[in-house]
């Protein structure tokens, strides 16, 4: 190859380099201009000052959680069902024991408010969404983690149960003494498949989960069993409660309420059969108790009734209890599960509850402390022949006093 024909050669490579030099300052200009439009967009403020679109959004989803959680009780009882105090105290709970932590951009208090909207009111995703100016994916992951920090610091949340002392001036209690309160079932609705819907269906034909509750004379749970089928007995609940590794534990000598879908066994006091018992039997039109079977039944259910109240509160508390959720059904019985626990920290924290002034109030006794060392407890749930005469003894020394009163 002659010079003249290299230095060609080489004026056409210059050529080409500066060709393809221009295209790729080209392609970059243009990738900064994309990204200049459409990702860092301005936008004009009332001063004149610039600022970008992605943290324009964050004066309102802090102003959003001010008005939740910032203002006034009211609003903060009425959107999370507990007041600005015990919101705080519950942010500070689950940020030190249940291992809850701030987000990049999300604080541990606007993931407590995003699952209280969740469990209050029974909001889908897309509507905590809208409320708070995040992503579906956002409230999501936040729901759960929340979900997942209550439910590790339960042992805080639940009741320690009392027995009812031998001095107990109650009224309602003062007949049992060693009691530790009531407990019975509930219907909660829940979504499942086809295929598992035969065996969540209940008597009435409704699609639900059997839930265990067992609270004291305060209405404050203290063991809860989610989980079975609502086909199940409650019964078959019962013994499936006490013989659990971690399930219910009732010491030698002391007792629990029940209705007459329970067997009247040790630690297990059940009504008499084929007498009249709930309270609406025993209106202001309708007889006295005429013997001793009436009388106990009348003042078990008296008692007894602090389970059906408890029950109460707690769906009227939190709406996702009211219809079923489009969660998958291990996830609803935790959302059973927790909303179980914040009832109990609600009404430990709050010295007045607008729910539970819905109701009638209840009287509110110390109790006695049950002895943590006592290593004998119930494992059978049998009819026995000594607690029926238990039984029959105590309605006899109720219709005996009730006799010398009038």
């Amino acid at each position: 190859m002659s010079g003249r024909e290299s230095s060609r050669v080489r004026d056409m490579r210059f050529v080409l380099l500066q060709e393809i030099l221009r295209d790729h300052v080209i392609q970059v200009a243009l990738l900064f201009a994309f990204y200049a439009k459409y990702r860092l967009r301005k936008r004009k403020r009332g001063d004149g000052a610039l600022k970008y679109e992605i943290i324009s959004k964050m004066p309102d989803q802090e102003k959003h959680l001010r008005r939740l959680v910032g203002v006034h009780d009211v609003d903060c009882i009425s959107n999370l069902r507990m007041d600005r105090r015990t919101f705080a105290r519950l942010c500070v709970i689950l940020r030190e024991r249940g291992g809850l932590v701030n987000g990049q951009f999300v604080t541990v208090e606007e993931q407590v408010a995003m699952f209280l909207s969740v469990l209050a009111h029974h909001k889908k995703n897309k509507v905590v969404r809208f409320d708070f100016w995040r992503s579906g994916q956002t409230i999501s992951h936040y729901v759960h983690a929340v979900l997942g920090a209550v439910i590790r610091v339960h042992d805080l949340f639940l009741a320690k149960p009392e027995a009812v002392p031998a001095d107990c001036s109650d009224p309602r209690w003062r007949w049992f003494k060693g009691c530790l309160g009531a407990l019975d079932g509930t219907y909660i609705s829940v979504m499942v498949g086809n295929e598992d819907k035969p065996r969540y269906r209940t008597r009435k034909g409704q699609i639900s989960t059997n839930v265990l509750g067992v609270c004291d004379r305060n209405l404050n749970f203290s063991y809860v069993l989610t989980g079975w089928e609502g086909s199940a007995a409650d019964s078959r609940i019962l013994r499936d409660a006490i013989n659990r590794p971690h399930g219910l534990r009732v010491p030698k000598g002391n007792y629990y309420l029940c209705d007459n879908g329970y067997a009247n066994s040790d630690g297990f006091l059940t009504p008499f059969k084929g007498v009249r018992y709930h309270l609406k039997e025993w209106g202001p039109n309708n007889a006295r108790p005429q013997n001793k079977e009436e009388l106990f039944n009348l003042r078990h259910s008296k008692a007894r009734n602090a389970i059906e109240r408890a029950f109460g509160i707690l769906k009227m508390r939190w709406g996702i209890l009211r219809s079923p959720s489009f969660y998958p059904i291990r996830v609803q019985n935790r959302l059973i599960m927790a909303a179980f626990l914040l009832n109990n920290f609600v009404r430990m924290e709050m010295p007045i509850d607008p729910i539970e002034q819905q109701l009638d109030n209840m009287p509110q006794d110390n109790g006695l402390a049950i002895d943590a060392t006592h290593d004998e407890f119930i494992d059978v749930v049998q009819c026995s022949p000594e607690w029926n005469a238990a039984r029959n003894a105590l309605a006899e020394a109720m219709w005996s006093q009730y006799l010398n009163n009038n």
